[in-house]
C-alpha cells in the first residue's frame, strides 16, 4: 500500500513514544516467524487498517523550538532532555531527518524558565523555518500537532499551513480546530481529511471516567458528583502549572465525560483537570477518580479508583490509528473531519459518540461502509 509520510510538530515525549513504537512494530513485522505463529499484536487496537500497518508510517519532517533539538537528527532530538519516556524496544536507528526550527508564538509559557533545564523547554535563538516549504519538499501527507496545552496561536498557524499545502491535520492537543465548524468547513472545502481534537489514551483518565460514568447511567444509578485529579512529572504537567493555559483543556476533558450522561451534571458537581506537577513521576501519570451516586431506593453508591499509566505511549496507541485512518481517507478523496476515528481517539471530537459505538464505526470506515 506504500508509506504514510508524516510530519510532527513538537518532538517531545508523545512524539518519542510514537516513533519508538513504530520501530518496535517494524521489528516485529520483520521477524522471520513460522507461518503458524502470529505477530505479537500487544498494545495495538488495530494491526491492519485497510492494508496499512504500523511499520508503513514514516516521519519525513519534524519541528521544535528547543535548542537541544533544533538542527539535530530526529533520533537524537527524541532522546534529548526534557524527554523522559519509558523506552520501547531497541534504540532508534539513525534518522535522515533534521529537526527544523518552528514558530514559537504562544507555544512557550514564560513560567517554564523558572525550572531546571533538564525539566523544561529551552527556546532556541534561531529564525523559524518556512513551514509550508518544508511540508511540500518533504512530501508529508499528515501533520501531527503535539504542541503544549494553551498553544492557540501556534496551533492555528500550523492548521493554516496544512490548508495551504494540502496536508492532513491530526490535532492531538486541546485547541479546537477539527471540532470548530469554521475550521472544519475550510478543511472540507479543500478536500483535506483531518482528525481531532485532543488525543485520548488507550486506557487513560478520560476514557476510564467516561466508561464508568456510562456504566452508572446504564445501570440506573444517578450520579450526583464526580472528580478526576491527575498528577505527572513530564513537561505537559509542568506547562499546565500556568492555569491560564488550561481553559480549552478543562472544556475538552469535562465535555468528554458529560457527553456520556443523559443529563449533564451541574458545573459545581464535576471537577476534571490536572492537580499538580510531581517531577519524580517523570512520564508516569496518576489519576485519582471518584464518582458518587444513588441507586435503587436512593441507596448510596461510591466508586473510587487510582490509575497509573505511562502517559506518552498511552496516547501513541491512538495516534497510530488516527494516522492510518487519515491516509485511508486521502486514498478515498474524503475531506473534512473524520467523525468515526475522531470520536474513538479524541476527547473533543466534532461529534461525541459512545466509545463502543465509535469503535464499530471505525471498523465500518475501514471496510468502506461508513463514509467517514
Amino acid at each position: 500500500m506504500g508509506k504514510i509520510k508524516i510530519a510532527i510538530v513538537g518532538t517531545g515525549n508523545c512524539a518519542a513514544s510514537l516513533v519508538q513504537g513504530i520501530e518496535y512494530y517494524r521489528a516485529l513485522a520483520n521477524e522471520k516467524l513460522p507461518k503458524n505463529k502470529p505477530v505479537d499484536l500487544m498494545g495495538l487496537m488495530n494491526y491492519n487498517m485497510g492494508g496499512y500497518f504500523p511499520h508503513d508510517i514514516e516521519v519525513v519532517a519534524a519541528f521544535d523550538i528547543d535548542k537541544r533539538k533544533v538542527g539535530e537528527r530526529l533520533d537524537v532530538a527524541l532522546n534529548a532532555k526534557p524527554n523522559c519516556v519509558w523506552p520501547i524496544g531497541n534504540p532508534l536507528p539513525k534518522s535522515k531527518i533534521r529537526v527544523e526550527m518552528g514558530n514559537i508564538l504562544d507555544g512557550y509559557s514564560e513560567h517554564m524558565a523558572n525550572y531546571a533545564e533538564n525539566r523544561t523547554f529551552v527556546p532556541a535563538n534561531k529564525k523559524p523555518c518556512n513551514v509550508e516549504k518544508v511540508l511540500k519538499e518533504s512530501g508529508a501527507e499528515v501533520l501531527l500537532n503535539y504542541l503544549p496545552v494553551g498553544s492557540q496561536k501556534a496551533t492555528e498557524f500550523y492548521a493554516e499551513a496544512c490548508l495551504k499545502t494540502g496536508v492532513s491535520l491530526i490535532n492531538c492537543m486541546p485547541v479546537f480546530i477539527v471540532s470548530n465548524p469554521a475550521w472544519a468547513k475550510r478543511f472540507e472545502a479543500k478536500r483535506i481529511p483531518c482528525v481531532g481534537d485532543d488525543i485520548k489514551a488507550q486506557i487513560g483518565a478520560t476514557v476510564t471516567h467516561r466508561t464508568l460514568a456510562k456504566l452508572f447511567m446504564d445501570r440506573g444509578v444517578k450520579i450526583d458528583r464526580t472528580y478526576q485529579l491527575n498528577t505527572g512529572g513530564n513537561t505537559d504537567f509542568l506547562n499546565m502549572l500556568n492555569r491560564t493555559r488550561l481553559e480549552s483543556k478543562k472544556i475538552s476533558k469535562t465535555s468528554a465525560v458529560q457527553s456520556q450522561l443523559d443529563v449533564p451534571l451541574d458545573p459545581d458537581n464535576i471537577h476534571i483537570g490536572p492537580s499538580d506537577y510531581v517531577p519524580w513521576q517523570n512520564d508516569n501519570k496518576v489519576c485519582y477518580l471518584r464518582i458518587e451516586g444513588r441507586g435503587f431506593g436512593g441507596f448510596p453508591v461510591t466508586a473510587e479508583m487510582r490509575l497509573s499509566v505511562e502517559d506518552s505511549p498511552n496516547s501513541a496507541g491512538c495516534s497510530i490509528d488516527a494516522i492510518r485512518a487519515c491516509r485511508i481517507a486521502r486514498d478515498r478523496k474524503i475531506g473534512g473531519p473524520l467523525i468515526s476515528i475522531s470520536a474513538f481517539t479524541m476527547k473533543h471530537p466534532p461529534k461525541q459518540i459512545v466509545d463502543y459505538d465509535a469503535k464499530e464505526l471505525v471498523r465500518k470506515f475501514i471496510q468502506g461502509t461508513c463514509p467517514r
